[in-house]
């Protein structure tokens, strides 16, 4: 995919501006999840069948994603999509019953999918217009969406909105910023493939894109273990009170999002390469304290280490997908997408596994050892 027309200024802030709605409406969903579950009246274990819909969702939808913006482009795919998950983000308020609430998890999950693998898509176009570094920055939006979703959606029901008017709220803001933006998405789309032949909908990974693929999942698994792992490691094993054990992640959340912010000035200097070997290093060590340092204070360093480290491996490796020439970019950024994200959900449930049969210093530890196999591979997925 080429650019369309002549990109500058404007198609930069349309870009910040979709990474930013995706992760204000992404994040809008975690304080819901306890008002889900006492309106359904339903356990653990279903809550947790629930919460998958929204995982298969956003799976079925991202290795599709690449061929529709190649078809339809940036603006209508993103614009449709962030519409929809809009509507059905409202819609996890008051959605009938269980049946109800599933095929609305996996409508919002399918939505953010296919909006994630078309965003990434428009940011390596206009990076590459650019001539710089731009991607971590523009994931840097994502996790500030991330962190104001949350906290927006919590502060309007402490304020006593119902979850419902609550959602209303943040919703109308979500749709005037996406008003805002949209005219100034991509509109069309170039397919690489210029031999006037129909692209498959989806192709398994090969070449250098099931490498940076891999190197996603371990990125994103790393992700996945500091969110759904940490307050109970902190807890559990150091014997953090715990309504303290999540300061953990919170610790990681903030070094990642300043590192995303200042990222892209460190890929300009330093080069994609040396970002994700550094980056996995770091994030490695992280881990390390975490596990043999049996101390508080050495646990929230090590889980800040890691939010350093991870910050900007994954914007440098969907740059990299999108500049290897194994695939064409839409499937190619597809593909990787997805694996990435089936680490981030299912390789916390594999963690979890590990430390049923052992403990999560064990899990912990493997994962600082897929770290280090991602920074030994830097050069490999990084270069052209």
């Amino acid at each position: 995919m080429s650019a369309p027309h002549t990109i500058g200024t404007a198609q930069h802030n349309s870009t910040r501006f979709a990474f930013l709605i995706t992760g204000l409406a992404m994040s809008a969903w975690a304080p819901l999840i306890p008002f889900v579950k006492a309106r359904l009246a339903i356990g653990e274990s279903t809550l947790g069948l629930l919460i998958l819909c929204f995982g298969v969702g956003s799976l079925l939808a991202m290795p599709v994603t690449g061929l529709l913006v190649n078809r339809y482009g940036c603006r209508r795919v993103i614009t449709t999509t962030l519409l929809l998950m809009c509507i059905s983000l409202v819609c996890l308020a008051i959605s009938p019953g269980i049946p109800g609430m599933a095929i609305n998890l996996l409508i919002f999950g399918m939505m953010l999918g296919g909006t994630d693998v078309a965003m990434n898509m428009q940011a390596v176009v206009v990076e590459k217009a650019s001539g710089r570094a731009m991607m971590s920055g523009f994931h840097g939006f994502y996790s500030l969406g991330g962190i104001f979703g949350a906290v927006v959606m919590s502060a309007l029901m402490w304020l006593g909105l119902s979850p419902f008017h609550a959602l209303l709220c943040l919703t109308a803001v979500l749709l005037l910023m996406l008003a805002y933006c949209a005219k100034d998405l991509l509109p069309k789309s170039n397919s690489e493939n210029t031999s006037g032949e129909r692209e498959p909908f989806f192709v398994i990974p090969r070449g250098k894109v099931l490498l940076i693929g891999a190197l996603c999942f371990v990125a994103f698994l790393a992700e996945g273990a500091v969110l759904d792992w940490s307050a109970v490691f902190l807890n559990t094993l150091r014997g953090i009170d715990p309504v303290y054990a999540g300061l953990g992640f919170a610790c990681f959340s903030v070094a990642m999002t300043i590192g995303r912010f200042t990222g892209d000035k460190i890929v300009n200097a330093l080069g994609g390469t040396r970002v994700v070997l550094w980056g996995g290093l770091c994030a490695a060590i992280g881990f390390l304290f975490v596990v043999f340092i049996p101390f508080t204070a050495a646990a929230f360093i090590g889980f800040t280490l890691v939010g350093v480290g991870a910050s900007n491996i994954v914007p440098v490796l969907f740059t990299a997908a999108g500049n290897q020439h194994s695939m064409p970019m839409g499937l190619a950024i597809a593909a990787v997408v997805s694996m990435g994200y089936a680490g981030l959900l299912a390789g916390p449930a594999v963690i979890g596994f590990i430390a049923e049969l052992s403990s999560l210093n064990v899990s912990f530890g493997i994962v600082a050892l897929g770290l280090l196999a991602l920074a030994a591979s830097a050069k490999k997925a990084t270069h052209k």
